[in-house]
């Protein structure tokens, strides 16, 4: 199967100084413990934001997962760079997400999406040449971040994408085409919205750093993008780069206006596992 690079750049969210103790004077076996938290409390954010009709808290709450989920790669980052050699430290991986079957319409709209998410998380991402699967290179919290955020905003996205095609306001562009328009901007508009919370985040957590931290924030989170990106360079078996549906589809103005409209309202609900999420390539 051909593969596609992404190369995906990352941005955005605010490290919570508020804490008693940092990761990094925890031993590794709890930063496990700490992303697995790092993921039920965004399930929390993520409800309150579905239950909410008041659309500004809804955006509160969205960035409010991004930052928790910025906060804690933040929080590994430096974890990781304080491990004893002699205890286990975490190490990037490879994730086969299912994006969906081959032959459906619309997948690479849903990449896009997905792409643009872990951009704002520092996942590198390659993508199967028929849209089916994205390939994943990030630590294992990073990615359960992206697929928490995916899985909510795609289904927000194709509710809205629909309701906008039923509403006849396309026309008269063809539902296709108003249809593709419409996801791109809305997968761009979120994009951008969790990219500016990361780069304020980062800004923020770089700031707040003491010189009681002799390894400083800014440092490992330098670092993290020298591994990753070493990771990505030995695993990656992609060919080319992939254009996404840009390169082929039609423009319509007026389905990206909406699809740009429908981005900045959106919502986070519940989220739920990807199919064929933890399936790692042979």
């Amino acid at each position: 199967m051909g593969i596609r690079s992404t190369r995906g750049r990352v941005a955005g969210a605010l490290l919570d100084r508020r804490r008693e103790h940092s990761l990094s004077d925890r031993p590794a076996n709890l930063v496990r413990v700490s992303s697995e938290k790092m993921l039920v409390r965004i399930g929390g954010l993520l409800r309150q934001a579905e239950s909410t009709d008041n659309p500004h808290e809804a955006e509160a709450f969205m960035e409010a997962a991004q930052r928790l989920a910025t906060a804690t790669a933040i929080d590994l980052a430096v974890a990781r760079a304080h491990t004893a050699a002699r205890e286990r430290r975490a190490t990037p991986v490879q994730r086969a997400i299912r994006i969906g079957e081959p032959g459906r319409r619309g997948l690479r709209t849903y990449v896009q999406l997905f792409v643009a998410i872990a951009a704002a998380n520092d996942v590198q991402c390659d993508v199967a040449h028929n849209s089916t699967q994205v390939f994943a290179y990030g630590f294992d919290s990073d990615i359960d971040a992206c697929q928490a955020l995916y899985s909510s905003l795609l289904m927000q996205m194709v509710r809205a994408s629909d309701g906008y095609i039923r509403s006849g306001a396309h026309r008269p562009v063809a539902g296709v085409t108003a249809r593709l328009n419409f996801q791109l901007a809305f997968a761009a508009r979120i994009g951008d919205r969790l990219a500016t919370v990361r780069r304020d985040a980062e800004a923020d957590a770089v700031g707040a750093g003491t010189e009681d931290e002799p390894t400083g924030t800014a440092l490992v989170l330098r670092d993290k993008q020298i591994e990753l990106r070493d990771f990505y360079s030995r695993t990656s078996q992609a060919r080319g780069t992939w254009r996404g549906a840009k390169a082929t589809t039609a423009r319509s103005d007026k389905a990206r206006r909406a699809g740009d409209r429908a981005g900045r309202d959106a919502r986070l609900g519940p989220s739920t596992e990807l199919p064929g999420a933890r399936k790692r390539l042979a």
